[in-house]
C-alpha cells in the first residue's frame, strides 16, 4: 500500500513514512492510492471477532509489509487492553431502531483514545527499528491532547507538545492533560483560538528547516493513521446490528471522525448517510448545504471541540471530490487561504449530497437533547454526542433502518453543561476522582510562531542515545 498527497507535489510513500511525517512536504494530507475492499461475505466473516482482532483484520491492508502481523496483532491487544470495556465501542440503544456508539471507555474518556493508543504504540514500533526520536506537535481543542498526552507519556522515542486555546476548553479537559507530570510532554495554553492552534501547527510545518532540525510528527487527524483506526469502530457497530444498511450522524468539528466513516464506507461497508452535526460554528453544515465553505468567527458554545472554522480533514474530501486530482485541490486551498472561501461546482456537490447530510445544533436544543436522554433512558450524554443525537433526530430518517450517534465524550468531561441540562452533575470514575487536586504545568504563549519555536527548542530535552528504545 503506497500513500498520495492530497496536494499531488510529493512522491508517493508506503505506511511507515506516511506515519511518522504526518504531513506531506508539499502541505497536503496523505491517502492511500486505492482503498481495500471488503465484501459482503467478507463482512459477514468478521462478525464476533473481539474489537482488537476486527482492528487487525481492517487496519492490516494499510499497512502493506511494514510490520509483521504478529506484532501488529500484538500491539493491538495492548492499545485497547486499558479500556473500561470489553467491548471498547460499546452499543446503548435510546430508542427504537436509534443507538448511541460509546466511544467513551479508554483512559482519557474520549473517542480519541480509540485512535492514539494504536497510534503512540505504532510510532514506538517504527522509531524503535530506526533507533530514533520524534518530536510530536499537536492541536487540541479539548480531547485529542490528553489522549495524546496519556498514549506517549514516557515513551523513550516521543517528546510531545500539545497546544490548546487558553480558557476555551473545560477544566476537566484541561487538568487532563496540564496534570501529567512525564518529562516529555509539554503543554501550550495559547492565545486564541483552536483554529489559531491549528494554523500555527500547519505553519511550524510547512518550515522546512524547522521541521526537519525538530523531526516533527504529527498526532492530530491530519495524520492519517488516527482516520484508519477511527474507521474500525464504524465496521463494529455495524457488524454488531447485523446491518445491512446503517446510518451514522457523527458530532464534527475538524473532519476527521467523520471522514473515518467515509473510509469505512469507502472499504465496504453499508452506510446509506452520514450526518454530519455542527454547533453554532457551523462552517460543515453550510458547506453540505451550500456548496460553499466559508471561514467565519469561531464563537465559544458548550460543545467546545466542535469550536472550530477550519476543518483541517476537509482537505481529503476535496481530494476525493476533485477526482483525485492533487493540483486542483491545491488550487482551491490556496484560495481558501487568501479569501477564506471556496465553493464547488454542482456536479463536484452531488455525491456529498447523496451521502452527506448536516445539521446545526445551537446550545439551546443541545441542552434539550441531553434533558431528553435523561428522561427518556436514564442515562446521561455529554454535549458533543447530544449534537449527534439531536442531528439525527432532526434528520427524519427512515426508522427501519438502525441509526447511530457515536458518544465522543465522557458526560463527567462536561459536568457543567450536563448538569444545567439535567440537574445531576456526572462523575467521573475513581480512577480520576482527585483531577481537581493534582499540580498543573503549562506554558502560557502568544499566537506567534517563533515564540512557540523558541519554546520548543529551549524545552525539548536531550536525552542519552542509549535510553532510546
Amino acid at each position: 500500500m503506497r500513500y498520495v498527497s492530497t496536494r499531488g507535489e510529493a512522491p508517493a510513500v508506503d505506511f511507515e513514512e506516511a506515519l511518522l511525517a504526518g504531513l506531506a512536504p508539499d502541505g497536503g494530507l496523505y491517502l492511500p492510492e486505492e482503498w481495500p475492499r471488503f465484501s459482503t461475505s467478507d463482512l459477514d466473516a468478521l462478525k464476533g471477532l473481539a474489537y482488537p482482532e476486527l482492528a487487525c483484520k481492517l487496519m492490516a491492508p494499510f499497512l502493506g509489509e511494514t510490520i509483521a502481523a504478529e506484532s501488529f496483532a500484538r500491539l493491538t491487544d495492548d492499545a485497547y487492553a486499558g479500556f473500561d470495556h470489553r467491548a471498547v465501542a460499546p452499543l446503548r440503544q435510546i430508542g427504537a431502531g436509534e443507538w448511541i456508539l460509546e466511544l467513551y471507555h479508554g483512559p482519557t474518556l474520549s473517542f480519541k483514545d480509540v485512535a492514539l493508543q494504536p497510534l503512540a504504540r505504532l510510532f514506538d514500533h517504527f522509531l524503535g527499528e530506526r533507533d530514533e526520536r520524534l518530536t510530536i506537535l499537536g492541536a487540541t481543542s479539548g480531547d485529542t491532547g490528553s489522549a495524546a498526552i496519556e498514549a506517549c507519556r514516557g515513551r523513550a522515542n516521543l517528546e510531545l507538545f500539545i497546544l490548546h486555546p487558553k480558557g476555551r476548553i473545560s477544566e476537566v479537559q484541561r487538568r487532563q492533560m496540564t496534570t501529567v507530570q512525564a518529562e516529555n510532554i509539554h503543554n501550550v495554553a495559547l492565545e486564541g483560538t483552536f483554529d489559531d492552534c491549528q494554523a500555527l501547527v500547519k505553519a511550524l510545518f510547512a518550515d522546512a528547516a524547522f521541521r526537519a532540525e525538530m523531526r516533527l510528527g504529527a498526532v492530530n487527524s491530519i495524520n492519517w493513521a488516527r482516520n484508519m483506526a477511527q474507521a474500525v469502530y464504524y465496521f463494529a457497530s455495524a457488524l454488531a446490528l447485523g446491518a445491512r444498511e446503517i446510518v451514522f450522524a457523527v458530532p464534527s468539528g475538524n473532519f476527521g471522525d467523520v471522514f473515518a466513516g467515509h473510509v469505512a464506507r469507502m472499504m465496504g461497508l453499508p452506510i446509506s448517510r452520514l450526518i454530519v452535526a455542527t454547533n453554532r460554528n457551523d462552517i460543515l453544515a453550510r458547506f453540505i448545504a451550500s456548496g460553499t465553505y466559508r471561514r467565519s468567527t469561531v464563537e465559544p458554545t458548550i460543545s467546545p471541540a466542535m469550536d472550530i472554522q477550519v476543518a483541517s480533514n476537509f482537505e481529503r474530501l476535496l481530494f476525493e471530490l476533485q477526482d483525485r486530482d492533487g493540483a486542483a485541490v491545491a488550487a482551491l486551498m490556496e484560495g481558501f487561504g487568501v479569501n477564506s472561501e471556496l465553493t464547488l461546482e454542482p456536479e463536484r456537490m452531488a455525491p456529498v449530497r447523496a451521502l452527506y447530510g448536516a445539521a446545526r445544533v445551537d446550545d439551546e436544543r443541545t441542552l434539550a437533547t441531553i434533558a431528553a436522554i435523561e428522561r427518556e433512558t436514564g442515562s446521561l450524554i455529554d454535549p458533543h454526542t447530544a449534537t449527534g443525537v439531536a442531528a439525527l433526530r432532526m434528520a427524519g430518517l427512515d426508522r427501519a433502518i438502525p441509526r447511530v450517534a457515536l458518544a465522543t465524550a465522557h458526560p463527567a468531561k462536561f459536568p457543567d453543561a450536563v448538569e444545567r441540562a439535567t440537574g445531576r452533575r456526572p462523575a467521573l470514575p475513581d480512577r480520576l476522582a482527585d483531577l481537581e487536586e493534582r499540580e498543573e504545568r503549562v506554558t502560557v504563549l502568544p499566537n506567534d510562531p517563533d515564540d512557540l519555536k523558541r519554546h520548543m527548542r529551549e524545552e525539548r530535552r536531550a536525552r542519552p542515545k542509549e535510553r532510546v528504545a
